[in-house]
C-alpha cells in the first residue's frame, strides 16, 4: 500500500503545536479524530527538527501497542522514517525490543511496572505518551504507582484519551497528577477529595461514593485548562451517520422460565448442577449470560440454555450477504458458541487479524470490547456492528462503537443490539441511553428486580 500525504486538519495542527510547545499536555480528543498521527508528527519534529527528544515510550492497550502506532507510521509518508520497536510478548522478546535501535518503543500498560523495575534509575525515555490515559485513573493501580516513581525522569509527557472521566470527576486526579505532579489538583487523592467533593454512600469509615460540590466541574476544568486540549468530533469532522437498531429476541419458553427462576430465587438447579447468584454483581452476570444463551455453573462449566441470539445473528448475516460484520461478545462461552455456529468467524487476537479485516478478508470478526475498545482502526473493513453481549461499561461501549465510526469510514454505521425481551438486557440498554451505565446502573437494575419480588 502506497503511503499517503498527511494534510492535517486545523484542529490536528493545533494539537501538534500544543504537544511541541508544552512539555506536559493531555489531548482529550474524541475517538477517531487522529490523535495518533498528530502525536507522531509532533514526535518527529521534536526528534529530528528541534532535537529536543531522543527516545520515546508509548504506553497503550495491547492491540494498540501492537498495531496502531506502527501502522500509522507506514500509512503516512512523512512518518515512514520513524522506527517503531514493539516491547511486547515474552521476557526475552521484550528485552530484545528494548535493545534494538528505534525512535519509538510501544509497550502494553500491564508491563509498565516491569519496565520501570527493569531500568530503575537508568530510565532512558525522555518522552512518554500514554495512549488512553483513563486506564491510569486508579491511583492504587500498580501501573500508576510505577510511573509515578520515575515521573521526575520524564521530560515530556503526553496523555491521549477520548474519555478522560468515564465514571466522573474522581477519575481525573491521577491522570492530571502524572502531568503536573500535583500542582493543579493536589499532591494526593485525599487533598483532591477535600477540595472538591463531599462524602456520599459509605460504611463506617469507608466511603464508596464521593459527590462533587456545587461548581466543582467548572473549577476543576478551569484548573487544568492550560494543559488539556479538549475537542469533540461534531465540532470539527463530518462523519457518516450512525443508526442504532434494537433487535428484540424472544427467549424460548423453557429458557425464559429458567431465567425468571434464577432471578427470583438466586439459585437454579439445572442439568444436574447448581447455578448460584450470591451477590448483585454475580446475579447481573448470570442473568446477562442466560439472556445470551448459556451460563457458567458453580464448577465454571458452560451450560447451554437457548440459541435465540445465535439465530438472530444468523438472520442479520443472511440479510447482509457479502457484508463484513463486527460482533462484540463478553463471555468466553459466547465466543465458543459463536465460533461453533459461524465457522468462518475470526476472533480478534493478532495484528494480522486487524489488517485482514481492514482488507476485507474476514466476513465476521469476533471482538471483546475490553481488548478492542481503545485505539484500533477497524473502519476500513466494514460498517456493521452487532452487540451479541451487552456491557454495563459506558466507556467500553462508546469506544467499541468508535472502532468503525471514525475518520476514514465512508458508509453509514449500523449498530445492532441483540436484546432478549423482559431480561436484564433491557436495563443495560436503558442505562447506556441515559449514560449512567457501569456499577451504578447495574446496582439500580438489580435492586429494582429484587425489590419487586419482595413486594410481591
Amino acid at each position: 500500500m502506497m503511503a499517503e500525504i498527511f494534510k492535517p486538519r486545523p484542529y490536528q495542527q493545533y494539537a501538534i503545536g500544543q504537544i511541541i510547545e508544552k512539555p506536559n499536555v493531555a489531548l482529550m480528543l474524541d475517538m477517531g479524530m487522529g490523535k495518533t498521527v498528530a502525536t507522531l508528527t509532533a514526535i518527529q519534529e521534536l526528534m529530528y527538527e528541534r532535537f529536543e527528544v531522543g527516545k520515546v515510550l508509548v504506553i497503550a492497550p495491547l492491540h494498540v501497542a501492537e498495531t496502531t502506532w506502527a501502522d500509522e507510521c507506514r500509512r503516512w509518508e512523512h512518518l515512514n522514517s520513524l522506527k517503531i520497536s514493539l516491547v511486547l510478548g515474552s521476557l526475552k522478546t521484550r528485552k530484545a525490543a528494548l535493545e534494538s535501535k528505534a525512535d519509538v518503543y510501544t509497550i502494553n500498560r500491564e508491563n509498565v511496572p516491569w519496565l520501570v523495575d527493569y531500568y530503575k534509575a537508568a530510565w532512558p525515555f525522555d518522552m512518554v505518551v500514554i495512549d488512553e490515559s483513563s486506564s491510569f485513573k486508579n491511583p492504587q493501580a500498580k501501573r500508576f504507582k510505577a510511573l509515578r516513581k520515575i515521573r521526575a525522569r520524564i521530560h515530556r509527557l503526553v496523555e491521549l484519551t477520548g474519555t478522560p472521566a468515564p465514571n466522573g470527576l474522581m477519575d481525573l486526579w491521577s491522570q492530571i497528577f502524572l502531568l503536573d505532579r500535583g500542582e493543579r489538583l493536589g499532591k494526593t487523592i485525599g487533598e483532591y477529595r477535600r477540595n472538591w467533593f463531599t462524602p456520599g454512600a459509605g460504611y463506617g469509615h469507608v466511603v464508596y461514593e464521593w459527590i462533587p460540590r456545587k461548581g466543582a466541574h467548572k473549577q476543576i476544568y478551569g484548573k487544568i485548562g492550560d494543559i488539556c486540549v479538549s475537542m469533540r468530533t461534531e465540532d470539527y469532522i463530518s462523519l457518516p451517520p450512525v443508526m442504532y437498531n434494537a433487535v428484540k429476541i424472544q427467549m424460548p419458553k423453557a429458557g425464559w422460565e429458567l431465567y425468571k427462576r434464577l432471578e427470583r430465587e438466586l439459585v437454579l438447579p439445572y442439568c444436574g448442577t447448581d447455578i448460584v447468584a450470591s451477590t448483585a454483581a454475580v446475579l447481573s452476570n448470570k442473568l446477562l449470560q442466560m439472556a445470551n444463551g448459556a451460563v457458567y455453573d458453580e464448577d465454571k462449566r458452560s451450560v447451554v440454555i437457548h440459541a435465540a441470539k445465535l439465530d438472530a445473528l444468523a438472520d442479520i448475516e443472511e440479510s447482509n450477504k457479502h457484508k463484513p460484520i463486527l460482533v462484540f461478545y463478553w463471555f468466553r462461552h459466547d465466543l465458543d458458541r459463536l465460533r461453533e455456529r459461524f465457522p468462518e468467524a475470526v476472533p480478534l487476537t493478532t495484528a494480522d487479524d486487524i489488517r485482514a479485516w481492514n482488507e476485507g478478508k474476514i466476513p465476521m470478526l469476533l471482538a471483546h470490547p475490553a481488548s478492542a475498545g481503545h485505539g484500533l482502526n477497524l473502519q476500513y473493513g466494514g460498517n456493521l456492528v452487532v452487540w451479541f453481549s451487552l456491557t454495563w461499561s459506558l466507556e467500553l461501549y462508546q469506544q467499541a462503537n468508535k472502532r468503525l465510526h471514525r475518520t476514514g469510514q465512508e458508509k453509514t454505521v449500523i449498530i445492532h443490539h441483540l436484546i432478549a425481551e423482559g431480561t436484564i438486557d433491557e436495563a443495560v440498554m436503558e442505562a447506556l441511553k441515559e449514560k449512567r451505565a457501569g456499577q451504578e446502573g447495574m446496582l439500580e437494575a438489580i435492586k429494582a428486580k429484587i425489590g419487586g419480588y419482595r413486594k410481591a
